[in-house]
């Protein structure tokens, strides 16, 4: 095995005999990668810090294209202590992370590492958590291949007076096609198009009102239902977390 220097994010761990662990780690180079950190639960262990879920480093491994690499050392990039340290950017950063373990396994495109890597350093910058995950969970939807529709209508294909937000639909409906489906604000039909397109690594702000970020996030969820298979048992968590919010 040779020994190889990549960067890469911890997305989970697994405790793994008397004193090591398992850990999930996506790289863009070589995707999802199984590494086994051993000895890291020992106390004077220099992996202990290290071999944990949530952080971004330069992971120095010997690497085993079809098995199990061995953990070296880590040079931390981000250790998201900010994230760590609030339970309510904690719950959305395991969401995260469990949503992209999930994605993975229908897809290993390396543009999926960047989103990732981007959506979770702007959460430790302190921008909305709930808006930056319905922005990766919207974008996330083209490389599962069921991406909602809107650009235009999802019955007739007309961009124009569109009057709603529906995942019964597939995304917009026009006015011509309206048929009972719930009505969401203008603003919130607008904000979605505007979600899908931004570029993560570019927000410095994200000021989104609660009933803007309520509609969308009830249409992603909706929409997550129904068209793409997933269960994320981490989700149920998450929203115990925003109905404490609202009370």
């Amino acid at each position: 095995m040779k020994i190889e220097s990549i960067e890469g994010i911890i997305l989970s761990e697994t405790n793994y005999s008397e004193s090591s662990k398992i850990l999930n780690v996506l790289t863009k180079e070589y995707g999802l990668i199984g590494v086994i950190s051993k000895g890291c639960r020992n106390m004077k262990s220099k992996l202990r810090g290290v071999s944990r879920k949530l952080l971004l480093g330069t992971i120095h491994i010997y690497y085993k294209p079809n098995g199990l690499s061995t953990l070296i050392g880590v040079d931390v990039i981000n250790s998201y202590s900010k994230t760590l340290m609030d339970l309510e950017k904690i719950s959305y950063a395991s969401f995260i992370l469990d949503l992209i373990n999930q994605v993975l396994k229908q897809t290993d495109d390396s543009n999926i590492y960047d989103l990732l890597k981007d959506t979770l350093n702007k959460l430790e910058e302190g921008l909305n958590p709930l808006a930056l995950t319905n922005i990766l969970e919207l974008k996330l939807l083209d490389y599962l291949g069921v991406s909602p529709s809107i650009d235009s209508c999802a019955h007739c294909g007309n961009t124009k007076d569109i009057v709603t937000l529906s995942s019964d639909a597939g995304g917009y409906v026009c006015r011509a096609c309206y048929n009972n489906e719930v009505l969401v604000s203008d603003k919130t039909i607008k904000m979605i198009r505007m979600y899908y397109y931004v570029d993560i690594k570019n927000i410095t702000k994200l000021d989104v009102s609660n009933e803007i970020s309520n509609e969308i996030n009830r249409f992603l969820d909706d929409y997550y239902d129904r068209f793409t298979g997933l269960y994320i048992k981490s989700k149920d968590f998450l929203k115990k977390i925003n109905s404490l919010n609202k009370e």
